[in-house]
């Protein structure tokens, strides 16, 4: 009987660790092709690659066009005074709680910036923020923090959207008085960013409650003493009507105002220029004739004054 060869087993075929050396899996043919990948499977790779890289910059330059990327500006490169700002008076522990708050724990919340090309941007806001920071960056100069403010790229449609975008952030995170909001509508139509500041204040406080609105429009003519007022911002809603409301009744009144004012010069405060406002408020009531009365109905009479009206008599109940 033959003998029958014994066959030595076949070399083993090895597959590579994907995770060792290169971490490309090689392909090894059993027909004694043994080498580097096949060209199409570079080519596939380097396109897949090429699209990823385009999809990843496209995202990230759709994401800064549309104000959704936080980028690190100079801050230096801000211009805080793009736009007329709405805030007359800054409220000095505001000021040092929000200078604090940003030394210890940095920037929370982005500022809102327009690009203007080569490298400068303007605000629309966060005012206070870069105030902050600015007061932080001379308090500590050789401190990286504090040379750099967080911002978001926005596009406003025109002057127009921008100071909307600002007074309508203030709207939600500042105690504004009646003045400010006045005078922002003032000046932006003095800039010729709106036709009067009647369509300023309809156009800026859009969101606003109309009652709201009318009281804003009204505080519109005590903007037009804002060379004579050293302390605007703190002059109270009633006192503010009732001023407007004089004005707009005896226009000597604003002549006789502005004379008071500038007889108590210097004034040492807010309160000590209110006192002078209310003096003329008084003197103007003193010096009035009593209004007739009006009988409406049964029992009931209407006294019609400079910023009041006055319900009397036997017919007159809570409701």
């Amino acid at each position: 009987m033959a003998k029958r060869k014994r066959l030595s087993p076949a070399p083993a075929f090895e597959i590579p660790d994907p995770l060792a050396g290169s971490g490309e899996l090689e392909t090894k043919a059993m027909n004694g092709w043994v080498g580097t990948r096949a060209p199409i499977a570079d080519v596939a790779g380097d396109a897949a690659r090429h699209a990823a890289l385009e999809e990843v910059s496209a995202e990230l330059h759709s994401a800064r066009a549309e104000g959704r990327m936080v980028l690190r500006l100079p801050l230096d490169a801000i211009e805080a005074n793009h736009l007329v700002r709405d805030r007359v008076a800054v409220d000095e522990d505001d000021m040092l709680s929000l200078t604090d708050s940003l030394r210890d724990r940095g920037q929370q919340t982005p500022i809102e910036v327009v690009d203007l090309g080569q490298g400068r941007y303007g605000l629309i806001s966060g005012w206070r923020r870069l105030m902050a920071l600015q007061a932080l960056q001379a308090e500590a100069p050789e401190d990286a923090r504090f040379a750099y403010i967080q911002a978001l790229v926005r596009s406003p449609n025109g002057a127009p959207d921008a100071y909307r975008a600002m007074v309508e952030e203030n709207e939600l995170r500042a105690n504004l008085s009646f003045y400010e909001r006045a005078r922002i509508a003032v000046k932006a139509a003095e800039e010729g960013v709106y036709e009067s500041p009647k369509h300023a204040v309809q156009s800026l406080f859009l969101s606003v409650r109309r009652a709201k609105r009318s009281k804003i429009l009204s505080f519109t003519e005590l903007v037009e003493l804002d060379d004579q007022l050293s302390f605007p911002s703190a002059i109270p809603e009633k006192l503010g009507l009732a001023l407007v409301g004089a004005m707009r009744a005896q226009p000597a009144f604003k002549v006789k105002l502005i004379a008071h004012l500038g007889k108590a010069r210097p004034l040492a405060d807010a309160a000590a220029e209110r006192a002078v406002l209310e003096r003329c408020m008084r003197a103007l009531t003193q010096a009035a004739p009593s209004p007739p009365l009006e009988r409406i109905v049964e029992g009931v009479e209407l006294r019609v004054q400079t910023g009041k009206a006055t319900l009397s008599g036997p017919g007159v109940d809570d409701a």
